[in-house]
């Protein structure tokens, strides 16, 4: 995918402004082009437990090989909700996935570890502790994207194949001219380029230790996500911890899986 990115945050907030496409395809500012690769999906089964930051409720996470074609979908309460922006809805502090009432929060580590290793297609089976719950939430781990990638990478990664055992190429949306979005004093913005490249920037002037800084990184090889950006973790501001949980946050927060900095 040819996508230049430039991304700045200056609040501790998920940036949850979203650009929603009817028709990629047909679409004159985002198309949709061949990849020159085979869509793939896992070799095997995957199966993790643990806790969630918001909630503080265990889950249980299954990824699960699929067909070519699929897709990327959670499965919950026997409904399937499809890991697209369409069912994407505004939730504070992570990314949370809306289908018939049922709720899938906290994807993004997940969805990340899954589109950077390749597996396009992917049955996501989760559950929660309560069998009543109309929502759940992926587990937090340490922060990172670090034990997916792990797990992925220890099942590995197959070509799939469609119902008529034939393989299919990947399509990767290409941006046309530039787009952009803004929330507040965040923004996002994607040109059109030759190469994937993503430059991210964040000014805390409030908390030292992070202050302003800006990381620019583009995939040079297969194992680029797993070495510079898996294992980047979730983090807070101190004196926001108690807002945070007098909102119902963070119920399962602690400092084995976020950073909180002062």
């Amino acid at each position: 995918m040819r996508l230049p990115v430039t991304v700045k945050a200056t609040k501790p907030s998920f940036l949850v402004t979203w650009i929603r496409y009817s028709s990629a395809a047909s679409s004159p500012t985002v198309s949709l082009n061949p990849s020159g690769r085979l869509q793939q999906t896992l070799a095997g089964s995957v199966e993790v437990k643990g806790i969630s930051l918001h909630s503080g409720k265990f889950s249980t996470v299954k990824l699960l090989p699929e067909i070519a074609g699929a897709g990327r979908f959670f499965e919950f309460r026997s409904r399937f909700i499809p890991a697209s922006i369409e069912f994407a809805q505004e939730s504070p502090l992570c990314t949370t996935l809306l289908k018939d009432e049922l709720k899938i929060r906290t994807v993004e580590h997940l969805l990340s570890a899954l589109e950077a290793k390749g597996v396009d297609n992917c049955r996501i089976q989760i559950e929660s502790e309560s069998s009543d719950d109309r929502e759940v939430e992926v587990p937090i781990f340490d922060g990172s994207a670090k034990e997916w990638v792990d797990a992925i990478q220890g099942v590995g990664i197959n070509v799939a194949q469609n119902l008529v055992g034939e393989s299919v190429e990947k399509m990767v949306a290409h941006v046309n001219k530039p787009v952009y979005v803004c929330k507040n004093d965040s923004f996002v913005a994607a040109f059109p380029a030759l190469e994937t490249r993503i430059t991210c920037g964040i000014d805390f002037p409030q908390v030292p230790a992070i202050g302003c800084q800006w990381f620019s990184w583009r995939p040079i090889h297969e194992s680029s996500f797993a070495k510079d950006i898996a294992s980047s973790r979730t983090f807070c501001v101190y004196e926001e911890v108690e807002r945070m949980r007098e909102a119902g946050l963070i119920k399962g927060g602690s400092l084995d899986n976020a950073i909180v900095c002062r």
